[in-house]
């Protein structure tokens, strides 16, 4: 497991703190980046949610961002990351749209919603080490 990963794990699993999906995805690339913990979580902190209404899934939104911190900010990167978000998902994007295939099932909506932060982060990394752009 990479570095990036542990330290979503790690935020998802975290007792005293609550880290969206958003901030759980970007957290670790802000700070390889350069930035604080403290910068990442403010400026995830209205995503988690669907952006507080159930639209775009944190941990998708929370990916374009850390992309783009990552310096990937093309047109067809992030749609390359939005495609591999939503092919095991029926195409879905919106919080409230996977929330509701989920509870479907009886996975855990915290368990679903940390699958898919280790979803994102992991092809967050995947794009990254294929531009040649990662150092983990």
């Amino acid at each position: 497991m990479s570095k990036l990963m542990d330290q979503a794990i790690a935020l998802r699993s975290d007792p005293d703190t609550h880290f969206n999906c958003a901030q759980a995805v970007v957290i670790p690339f802000a700070m390889q980046a350069g930035m604080s913990m403290e910068q990442g979580y403010i400026l995830a902190a209205n995503f988690g949610g669907g952006m507080r209404s159930g639209l775009t899934c944190g941990a998708i939104s929370g990916g374009l961002m850390a992309l783009g911190i990552s310096g990937v900010t093309d047109d067809k990167s992030a749609v390359e990351f939005i495609r591999k978000m939503t092919q095991e998902h029926e195409g879905k994007t919106n919080c409230r749209d996977l929330l509701a295939e989920n509870a479907k099932t009886m996975i855990p909506k915290k368990v679903h919603c940390d699958n898919l932060v280790y979803e994102s982060v992991s092809h967050i990394e995947e794009m990254l080490r294929e531009r040649g752009m990662t150092n983990t």
